[in-house]
Parts: structure tokens; C-alpha cells; sequence
């Protein structure tokens, strides 16, 4: 009968296949351990001023720069928030109503304009079209400082200054940015739907509204989020249009409360605070949406 030759070498060779697997492994872990401590201490460092003003907020104003610097108020003064909130100088809520206005009305613009915008250029032909959108992201290259005076010019012949009418109107027109996005996120959408609805004799406003809108909702959500967080800081754009205190948003209102308040940090600190929250709760409220649209159009892209 016939031996089978035995290889020796066969433990050795599973020995060091199994320890390279291990090592392939704890080096993967290694690395995603490097990562993850490098991405919290980048949070750290971007948290570290929001942590300041929040704490700030809370300090009677004599301590806000002591020395040494406390890193947890002691005593902690809640009343600043209502002092802030209550001033005669700070109507708090009139300035949220006039910044809700003003970020919602120019976040609808936006969000309406892009979208249709961006259809027309992702699924229409039409004579120049392809001129068209090159000339739109040409805009993306032209500073706005460029355009201010003339823009400027333009609402004053119109008899606009003093109102929103110059920083929301022009959200209507669309966004070069947004547009290009939302364009790029239509080309990725099968087609056979809109032509299906086509065949049953739906308008192209239409099949824009009922069949591809719902499906670009996540990438709405991004233009919404981005747009409103843009809007909601817009300081310089107030200061230019308008001049009745009572009008200013919440940007322009704070301005003119630290320059009432030039000593009183925590006050100025908790002002700013009542500011900000309006954003986070408005992040937290389309999280989702918004990181699912981050996701989609950064694949799809």
C-alpha cells in the first residue's frame, strides 16, 4: 500500500498564516483607534468655544476673565439668561420673530428656486441650456463684494432700503451652489418613472412635484439646513438694508446689545447663547434628513 507523504511544514505554514490574520486585524483596530482619537480631539477643539460661552453665561461678569480662569461657573447665575432675555435694549423675542422670518422666507426661496432650477437644467433640453449652467457656475467665481454696490443701487432706485425685501427677494433667484448640487442629484435619478408619468399625460410640473421631489427629500433637507444656518448668522446683509432697530435679527440685535452691555460679559455671553440654541434645536429636529442627504449627495455626487 501506497504512504501518504506527510508535510511538516503545514502547521508552520497555518501557524504564520494565523498570526498575520492577527496582526491584520489589531493593526485595522490600531488604526481605527488613531482615527477615532484624532476625530474627538478635532471635537474637543471645535467645542472648546462653545463650552466657553455656555460656561461664561453662567459666571457673574466680574469673573468671566478671572484669574486663574474657572472652567466650571462658581456660583452659577441663572438670572443672566433673564436679565439678557428681559433687557430693555434686547427685546429677545422680537429679534427671533425677525430672524425666523427673515431665515424661513429666504430658506423657502432658496429651497423652491434650487429645486426647480436644477430640474430644468438636470432634465429639460432646451436651445442654450448647457451656456446656461456654465454661465451659472461662473457666478460661483464672482466675489460678493463685487456685486454689493450695484445690488445695493439696484433696491434703492426701487425704493426697498429699509426693508427685507432686498435680503429675501433674491433667494427666489436661485442659488449657483444649491442649483449645482441639486443638479447633480437629479442626473442620478432613473428616469423611467418620469417617463412613465409622461405616457400617462402628466405636465413636466407635474411629475416635478408629485414624482421627483419626494424622491430628492434628503437633498432638500441639506439645502434647508445649509441655507437657514447661513441666513440665521447673516450679519453684514442686515446691517446694509436695514436701519430700524425693531427690524434687526437676532445677529444685529446682539451687536447693538454688546455695544449697550461693553462690560457685562455674562450678559453678553447669555445673549449669545439664546442665539445659538434656535440652531441646535433646528439641527436636532432634521438630523436625519440632513445627515442622509450629506451621505446621498456625497455618493451620487
Amino acid at each position: 500500500m501506497a504512504q501518504v507523504a506527510y508535510d511538516e511544514s503545514y502547521p508552520l505554514d497555518h501557524a504564520a498564516q494565523a498570526r498575520r490574520v492577527a496582526l491584520a486585524r489589531w493593526r485595522r483596530r490600531a488604526i481605527a483607534l488613531l482615527r477615532h482619537m484624532i476625530l474627538i480631539l478635532v471635537a474637543v477643539v471645535f467645542a472648546l468655544p462653545f463650552y466657553w460661552m455656555l460656561v461664561s453665561s453662567l459666571k457673574p461678569s466680574s469673573l468671566v476673565f478671572s484669574q486663574p480662569l474657572q472652567l466650571f461657573p462658581n456660583p452659577i447665575r441663572w438670572e443672566n439668561f433673564y436679565d439678557a432675555a428681559t433687557f430693555p435694549g434686547f427685546p429677545f423675542l422680537r429679534f427671533l420673530w425677525n430672524s425666523t422670518f427673515y431665515a424661513g422666507m429666504a430658506t423657502i426661496g432658496t429651497v423652491l428656486s434650487c429645486a426647480l432650477v436644477g430640474y430644468g437644467f438636470a432634465r429639460l433640453r432646451f436651445p442654450g441650456r448647457d451656456i446656461l449652467f456654465i454661465l451659472t457656475l461662473v457666478t460661483l467665481m464672482i466675489p460678493g463684494v463685487v456685486t454689493l454696490i450695484p445690488t445695493f443701487l439696484l433696491f434703492k432706485t426701487a425704493g426697498l432700503l429699509g426693508s427685507y425685501a432686498p435680503l429675501i427677494a433674491p433667494r427666489f433667484l436661485g442659488d449657483a451652489f444649491f442649483i449645482f448640487m441639486m443638479r447633480q442629484f437629479y442626473l442620478n435619478l432613473p428616469t423611467e418613472l418620469a417617463d412613465a408619468a409622461r405616457v400617462d399625460g402628466a405636465s413636466e410640473f407635474r411629475i416635478f412635484w408629485q414624482i421627483i421631489l419626494p424622491l430628492v427629500r434628503p437633498a432638500l433637507m441639506v439645502v434647508a439646513v445649509f441655507t437657514f444656518l447661513w441666513t440665521w448668522h447673516d450679519f453684514f446683509g442686515p446691517l446694509i438694508y436695514l436701519s430700524d432697530p425693531s427690524q434687526y435679527p437676532l445677529s444685529l440685535g446682539l451687536f447693538a446689545f454688546r455695544a449697550q452691555r461693553v462690560t457685562e460679559w455674562g450678559l453678553t455671553m447669555a445673549g449669545a447663547v439664546l442665539t445659538t440654541l434656535p440652531l441646535i434645536v433646528v439641527f436636532f429636529l432634521a438630523q436625519k434628513s440632513f445627515l442622509e442627504g450629506i451621505k446621498l449627495t456625497g455618493l451620487k455626487g
